[in-house]
């Protein structure tokens, strides 16, 4: 008899986590094309005593699937750190490689699903399998205040790991809600190079999100 894949303890998946068989299959791909490159799940980025956690959807091909740190070697991640070193939730310079130095403050951050999606596009049902880790992520941090969701998807995701309602919490950009799980959930349009080339999410309008949750998170923690 076949036993079917389960997750590992704990909120990171393990290096050969089998559970989605089209994300294991891209994953071995890539490795045998970029043997040097990290390949595997993209474990949470920060503290777990952290009051933020930024929740984004995925990680990107030549981003931190190739790095190995969330949101480090792609556009996306040029515009996160600069806001965040910025607003005081991250120390010293990006320069978009995992040995730069940086470190978070008082900030953690993860994706919905840990392994690159082919055409950065992962089904439902990957998202849902990868839930469990997400769950496991937030319930690893006590002090946790503010849930940060980078895009539709992740916001609907932690809506789900947090046992809400879709409708009563709709996604919109700088939408910022009290919830009943615990911390509040604040989202963003995803700040990546199309959202930011197209003029749907513009700098002033990424740094007026943290300017609430700087709100929210006053002082150093």
């Amino acid at each position: 008899m076949t036993t079917a894949p389960t997750a590992e303890p704990g909120p990171e998946p393990g290096r050969d986590c089998p559970l989605c068989p089209r994300l294991v299959a891209f994953r071995e791909r890539w490795r045998t094309a970029e043997p040097d490159w990290h390949n595997a799940p993209v474990p949470t980025f920060g503290a777990k005593d952290a009051r933020l956690l930024v929740v984004g959807l995925a990680p990107g091909l030549r981003g931190a699937n190739r790095t190995g740190r969330p949101f480090t070697g792609d556009y996306a991640g040029d515009l996160l750190y600069r806001t965040l070193i910025d607003f005081g939730f991250a120390a010293g310079d990006y320069a978009a490689r995992p040995d730069d130095g940086l470190t978070l403050v008082d900030a953690a951050i993860t994706n919905a699903v840990r392994c690159v999606p082919p055409e950065n596009k992962p089904t439902t049902a990957e998202i849902r399998t990868c839930r469990p880790f997400l769950a496991a992520t937030i319930a690893a941090m006590p002090r946790l205040a503010v849930i940060l969701s980078l895009g539709r998807i992740a916001h609907d995701s932690v809506i789900a790991t947090l046992g809400l309602r879709r409708s009563a919490l709709p996604f919109a950009h700088a939408a910022a809600y009290e919830t009943e799980a615990g911390p509040a959930l604040v989202s963003s349009y995803h700040c990546s190079r199309y959202n930011t080339n197209t003029g749907r999410l513009t700098e002033a309008m990424f740094r007026a999100v943290f300017t609430e949750i700087r709100r929210r998170l006053p002082g150093d923690g």
